[in-house]
């Protein structure tokens, strides 16, 4: 709808109301009335049959595609119609308070200022939509499509910020882009870490850095718990200890800190830790050892079929016998490695499904440490030391079964008894 199908609309409803025998100030605010009654009726309306025919021209596509979902799925239809709604009001403000000059100055910067907003509303679905596409498509996942979509937001915010504030002031937009030029210098110097904070909100938000609820770690300010609030400027975290840690918001951005929430999210938490095993007890295994380590259910089958193909390699190469360097030999070092694998695949609480290693890390001057790298599925703290030490207390006890020794560096006593027996 026109301007001059507005002013014939609004000449015919003054007309109406002057022949229900209405004059003077009745007259003047019974226009009024039902001209805004009729203004928001008719932008229900128009809003609604707007989104209704986007909607029915997607629709009516043989073949669903992301396009479609993406539109919906982001509001995109909603977001255009509010353009036509502001298209409305603005035609209409004139002729609505043709009777209160003194309104209507106002009405008109609200409608212009309704206006931008409706446009960057639907610029900004419409920018979702078009980035969760190019997400999804394999064309461009190694690309940095949110970096852009950021940069595009920023700039089309800044615009738009222009625009409703050259319409508050009265002034050309490129007024008010020729004064930022002059006050940038004391703004920024003024305003730093609300300027950084906000920076850093929109960069968290956009990205979903951090959430309320979130578990991070922030060793720089030894911060290591809960987030509870975010605000413009700072974050508050709760530390397991109950102590309160306050982070700037721009640190998370610009500096490294740690985000347990994917952990969380996962289908188990990681167990990283490591037995040091001290060297000179590592030794090729006798019959003796042997014989005693069958005795262990989960070694049988192993014992058994390595034996078998020990002894088969061995007589292939015509190895001597009289020295275990020769040829291949099961260590103690290495049974014990498969025992602990064992042990953990029948663990209820290890997800095996996840990376599962028992491992040999570089011999250091403490020992050779086996590290232990599984994933628990218990993910709550207490629930997760809980089974990490049930099974570091049965590998460190089963340890001496093996002929093994653990690596533990001389304490006073010990240099004591040393002494001691030097003098006897």
């Amino acid at each position: 709808m026109n301007i001059p199908e507005f002013h014939s609309l609004f000449n015919e409803l003054r007309n109406w109301l002057s022949g229900k025998g209405l004059s003077g100030n009745e007259l003047v605010y019974a226009y009024f009335f039902i001209g805004i009654i009729g203004v928001v009726l008719f932008l229900f309306i128009t809003i609604f049959l707007t989104r209704q025919i986007f909607i029915g021209v997607v629709k009516s596509a043989k073949t669903k595609s992301d396009w479609q979902k993406a539109l919906f799925e982001f509001r995109v239809f909603r977001a255009f119609a509010l353009i036509f709604g502001a298209y409305i009001i603005y035609n209409a403000v004139p002729h609505v308070f043709v009777y209160f000059k003194n309104w209507l100055f106002y009405a008109l910067i609200f409608a212009k200022i309704y206006m931008v907003l409706a446009v960057m509303f639907a610029v900004n679905a419409f920018l979702n939509a078009v980035v969760s596409i190019m997400e999804s498509s394999k064309k461009y996942a190694d690309k940095p499509i949110r970096s852009y979509k950021q940069v595009a937001k920023i700039v089309f915010y800044i615009v738009g910020f222009v625009l409703i504030l050259s319409i508050l002031l009265n002034e050309s937009p490129l007024y008010i882009f020729g004064g930022f030029g002059a006050v940038t210098a004391v703004f920024i110097l003024v305003f730093r870490d609300p300027i950084l904070g906000f920076v850093a909100s929109v960069q968290m938000s956009a990205i979903d850095l951090v959430r309320v609820g979130d578990w991070i770690t922030v060793e720089k300010y030894g911060a290591d718990g809960e987030v509870t609030e975010i605000n413009l400027t700072t974050i508050k975290v709760r530390n397991w200890d109950k102590t309160v840690t306050i982070v700037p918001s721009y640190a998370i951005v610009s500096e490294s800190f740690k985000n347990w929430r994917a952990m969380e999210e996962s289908e188990g938490r990681r167990i990283k830790r490591h037995i040091n095993i001290k060297i000179s007890s590592i030794k090729f295994c006798d019959e003796e050892l042997i014989g005693r380590l069958q005795s262990i259910d989960f070694l049988k089958d192993y014992l058994k079929e390595t034996q078998q193909h020990i002894a088969t390699f061995n007589a292939e190469h015509t190895v001597n016998p009289n020295n275990l360097v020769n040829g291949r030999h099961m260590t103690n070092i290495g049974t014990f490695r498969v025992y602990a694998e064992k042990y953990l695949q029948s663990n209820p609480y290890i997800n095996t499904d996840l990376t599962f290693m028992v491992r040999q890390l570089q011999a250091t001057e403490n020992g050779l440490p086996i590290e232990i790298y599984v994933f628990s599925k218990e993910k709550g703290l207490k629930k997760f030391e809980e089974v990490a030490a049930d099974i570091f207390d049965h590998l460190l006890a089963a340890v001496p079964y093996f002929d093994l020794e653990i690596f533990q560096s001389p304490s006073g006593s010990d240099m004591r008894n040393l002494v001691r027996r030097g003098d006897d």
